[in-house]
């Protein structure tokens, strides 16, 4: 049995998922023409290209949404951007440069509180933007149907009839004209964007070409570093982290994890740090390319991952990462809530991030150039005893070592004897 509606159901309430811009705007008119009733919910992630929020609601009415609603998704995006970046669940990376997984977390967020609102009203057909190429169609799709599994789901860009009336920016910016609707064009962008508070996405148009350079893209939340006019001073900053959680920056104690990401989005944006420019696997199995900027969470990073390697042993460090390259893929499928996404979370916030306390200092330069000062926490394993190369009173002596290397003449002759098998092979080895 399909959730799935393929022809616009008229003289029905239909929850519109809307954004503001074109596509949606267009969407809200030309279901409203054809006998459609639409609510509109705007999902507040604290976009740092949307400065002022309710002018949605206004534009959503005069499009023709007979209701249109704001709902602030701050708190729970940034809660869930946590527990990722615990469970460093980021599978998508380049020489070292991660994707956050930005937008796989808001929808996770926008998803469900939307189909929350929407079932006050008995609304169940859902709809929104997303086009049948990407990954969100899916994201929505599972996050719905989750929360009410009698949801019917109605996607214009699934409508024949939408497509080949309103195939392009081109007829739906007439559409808006033509109904009266003065719709301002925007200054031509090479790209399309997606923010929210813990991070931006530029993918599509000219992005999909990959001679086309990062340094075209008017960066949203980042300073473009790489300009020779960017002047960047170099500033030292002070992180705090408790119980797997940042606490304060530069001593300043911040309780609300708004203020707090807010606080590490400014600093980091004045430097430039964390943009990265991936190719990864869209889940289809084709590739994308995605450029992506994360300041806050970047600086958030670096901190938890140099506590987590003081505190940890090998064998820790080395499940955790396992487990965050898992729930990572997870996560960017749309199964954030599966049984293993959640014994992966239940398992690293009991055993991993619960004693993750301590404080760093970083000195920021420009773009991800960034130097460690100072690593300070009570729970640290490095013992520095253990380790010197000086003189100093050791727990182990040389005659330790010694009956140590004499144990690892086990291993050494058990990978002999298998390199001698492999030469009768004739297998050159060097």
């Amino acid at each position: 049995m399909t959730n799935i509606i393929r022809k616009l159901p008229t003289k029905q309430l239909i929850g519109l998922a809307f954004s503001g811009g074109l596509d949606t705007s267009a969407a809200i008119v030309w279901v409203s023409n054809k006998g459609g009733i639409v609510y509109t919910y705007t999902a507040n992630l604290g976009q740092y290209d949307e400065k002022h929020m309710y002018i949605a609601i206004g534009k959503a009415i005069s499009y023709g949404a007979k209701k249109a609603y704001i709902i602030d998704c701050r708190k729970g995006l940034i809660k869930e951007g946590l527990i990722a970046l615990q469970c460093k669940a980021f599978h998508i990376e380049t020489a070292n440069l991660i994707y956050f997984n930005t937008t796989p977390l808001s929808r996770i967020v926008t998803s469900i509180s939307i189909v929350l609102y929407m079932n006050r009203y008995n609304i169940c057909i859902w709809s929104d933007g997303s086009t049948y190429k990407g990954n969100d169609i899916e994201r929505f799709y599972r996050y719905g149907l989750l929360i009410n599994n009698k949801l019917t789901i109605y996607k214009p860009w699934l409508d024949n009839s939408f497509v080949n009336e309103l195939g392009g920016r081109k007829e739906m910016y007439q559409l808006m004209i033509k109904n009266g609707f003065y719709y301002k064009k925007q200054k031509k962008r090479y790209y399309s964007t997606d923010c929210n508070i813990l991070g931006n996405t530029y993918e599509a148009k000219e992005l999909e070409y990959l001679d086309f350079n990062i340094k075209k893209i008017e960066l949203i939340m980042c300073l473009a570093f790489w300009k020779k006019k960017a002047h960047i001073p170099i500033e030292l900053l002070k992180l705090r982290y408790k119980h797997g959680l940042p606490t304060a920056i530069n001593n300043i104690k911040l309780n609300i994890q708004l203020a707090l990401l807010e606080e590490a989005n400014s600093i980091g944006s004045r430097h430039g740090i964390g943009v990265s420019d991936q190719l990864e696997s869209r889940i289809i199995e084709t590739k994308s390319r995605g450029v992506y900027e994360s300041p806050g969470v970047m600086l958030l990073y670096i901190v938890y991952e140099r506590l987590t390697t003081g505190i940890h042993d090998v064998y820790t460090i080395e499940q955790l990462s396992s487990y965050g390259r898992t729930l990572g893929k997870l996560l960017y499928l749309g199964r954030w809530f599966d049984s293993q996404s959640l014994s992966i979370k239940e398992a690293v916030s009991k055993w991993i991030t619960a004693i993750i306390n301590g404080e760093l200092i970083l000195e920021l330069r420009k773009g991800n150039d960034y130097s460690i000062i100072c690593t300070c926490s009570d729970n640290l394993i490095y013992n520095l005893k253990a380790i010197t190369m000086e003189k100093a009173n050791s727990k182990y002596t040389s005659r330790d070592r010694i009956g140590q290397l004499n144990i690892a003449n086990f291993s050494i002759e058990n990978t002999r004897a298998v390199l001698l098998g492999y030469s009768k092979l004739k297998k050159v080895l060097w």
